[in-house]
Formats: structure tokens, C-alpha cells, sequence
């Protein structure tokens, strides 16, 4: 495999690329709807339809129960609540995240965080889950015009870091990470395991695809300092 040896800094999906977040949207989205006395969701429906910031998953929730959308309003206000109950326990890394970035943080790549989870959710998450250190720029849903898939997040990433497109990779777990990389001109790697709306992710023809997020070192130049075990 070729070296990626352009790469100064590299970008970051949140949920399904770092984290399983499922558990505590759904748990959340079940309380909401348990107080709105509708019908509940899976966990399942609720993975599948991750990706495009809380509005838009309220409104597919909101919609495969059957739920008015005049109470849309009230049942974010009844989401967010619940939410921030259940976050913590709601929220697992995935193997291999802490040891990777502690590694790229040693080997001296900025690295910065580009979800369409609402900001004012990321601060108390990523100090829970000891991810703070690693991301010297987080962008969540509210700190850029426009979510992903526009390119908008990578272009600030890109400004902020002061690089050129051919110098950022980005890793993320679904079509919306993959589009907002390449309309940026970014080099893109696509995980496997996370959440795509149910489709495999090579069906967004990222440029590299892995099973496992350590696999993203196989793209860097030779280290400076070894990963850690």
C-alpha cells in the first residue's frame, strides 16, 4: 500500500467512527417518545438512521411512529433532556481509538474532530471519554453553516490547520463523510463498522477502506515513535 506521505493532519467522524453512540440515542429516543406516549423504535432503526445531526434524526424517528410534526419542537426539547441524562452510559469507544490517536498525537499530527452532533453535547462527552486531549479543533452541529456532507467542516479544518486539501485525510463511517471529503478534494478512509444507513460503506468509493480503525497507521509514513500496544 502506497504511503500517504503528504498527510500533515488528519480529520475525525464522532459516531460510529470513534464511538458507538446507538445505545444512548436510542435510550434516549425512547424515553422521548415514551413521553409523548407514541410508539417506540430499536436500537437498530435508530443506527440506521444516524448521520445527519439530531433535527433530521427526530424527524425520521418522529415519522416511522407516526407522530405529528407539530410536536417536533417539543419532543427536541424532551430529546436533549433525556440525552444528557444518558450520554455517558450510552457511549463506548471503539477498539484501538485510544491507542491510535495517542500514537498520532506522539507522532506530532493535529488532529481535529468534524461531527454534525450538536456542540453543546461534545465538550462533557469527549472529557468522559478521555478523547479531549487528542483534538485540537472540535466542530460540531452550530459551529459551521453548513453539516455534512457539505464540505464546509473540512474547508475550516483546512484554514484553521493551514494546509492545502492534498494535505488532510479524513476518517469517517458513512456516505456523508465520504461526499464531504471529496467535494473538500481530501483523501478519504471509510470504516466498516459503523453506521451507513444500512449500506456497506465501499459503496461510497472511499479512497481506502478498513475493518479496523488502527489500520488508518498502515497509510502514515514510517514512525516516529512506535504505537503503543
Amino acid at each position: 500500500m502506497n504511503k500517504l506521505n503528504d498527510i500533515q493532519a488528519i480529520a475525525f467522524d464522532l459516531d460510529g467512527t470513534l464511538v458507538d453512540s446507538v445505545p444512548g440515542l436510542a435510550l434516549a429516543a425512547q424515553r422521548m417518545l415514551d413521553d409523548l406516549s407514541l410508539p417506540t423504535v430499536s436500537n437498530e432503526q435508530v443506527k440506521n438512521w444516524v448521520g445527519n445531526g439530531v433535527d433530521v434524526l427526530l424527524e425520521r424517528i418522529l415519522k416511522s411512529v407516526n407522530g405529528s410534526e407539530s410536536v417536533f419542537e417539543h419532543a427536541k426539547q424532551l430529546f436533549n433532556r433525556h440525552y444528557d441524562d444518558v450520554i455517558d452510559q450510552g457511549t463506548q469507544l471503539f477498539p484501538h481509538v485510544i491507542s491510535t490517536l495517542a500514537y498520532l498525537k506522539q507522532n506530532q499530527y493535529p488532529m481535529a474532530l468534524v461531527t454534525n452532533k450538536p456542540k453543546q453535547f461534545l465538550p462533557a462527552l469527549l472529557k468522559s471519554l478521555q478523547l479531549e486531549p487528542y483534538f485540537s479543533l472540535v466542530l460540531g452541529g452550530g459551529d459551521v453553516i453548513k453539516l455534512k456532507p457539505h464540505p464546509a467542516p473540512l474547508y475550516q479544518v483546512m484554514a484553521t490547520f493551514g494546509l492545502y486539501h492534498d494535505q488532510l485525510l479524513f476518517v469517517g463511517d458513512s456516505k456523508n463523510d465520504i461526499c464531504a471529503a471529496k467535494n473538500a478534494q481530501c483523501k478519504t478512509v471509510g470504516l466498516t463498522y459503523g453506521y451507513n444507513y444500512g449500506e456497506s460503506i465501499t459503496e461510497s468509493h472511499p479512497d481506502y477502506v478498513f475493518d479496523d480503525f488502527k489500520d488508518i497507521l498502515t497509510l502514515l509514513p514510517s514512525p516516529k515513535a512506535e504505537p503503543k500496544k
